[in-house]
């Protein structure tokens, strides 16, 4: 929990500020999961803090909302270009990549 936290500060996820009059404040709570190393035993926890978005209205707080995924057929087609062209295909993980993002909209978050 203290890492997300330390995150969460780092990228400067939020400004504290008074409660403003009228305006809707969305609930959050902590998320914890087990993670497992490949062998089966524990390895750590992981904490996630998340907002109650179902408390949200639809045209006030926000208008449109998605999720950029890549769809299974792409990702087999980029595997068959890079094979057939003999390319090297990599990977990586960007670290609480969800906190990059920016919203246009003003939140407000208890």
């Amino acid at each position: 929990m203290k890492e997300e936290i330390q995150a969460l500060d780092k990228n400067q996820t939020w400004t504290l500020v008074p409660h403003p009059p009228h305006a809707n404040i969305v609930g959050s709570k902590w998320v914890y999961n087990l993670k497992y190393k490949d062998d089966g035993a524990h390895d750590h926890f992981k904490a996630r803090l998340v907002a109650k978005g179902f408390t949200q209205v639809p045209g006030h707080d926000y208008d449109e909302t998605f999720s950029p995924v890549v769809k299974p057929t792409i990702i087999h087609l980029i595997i068959s270009v890079a094979l057939s062209h003999k390319w090297t295909l990599k990977q990586l993980d960007v670290k609480n990549v969800l906190l990059h993002g920016n919203l246009k909209e003003t939140v407000y978050m208890e």
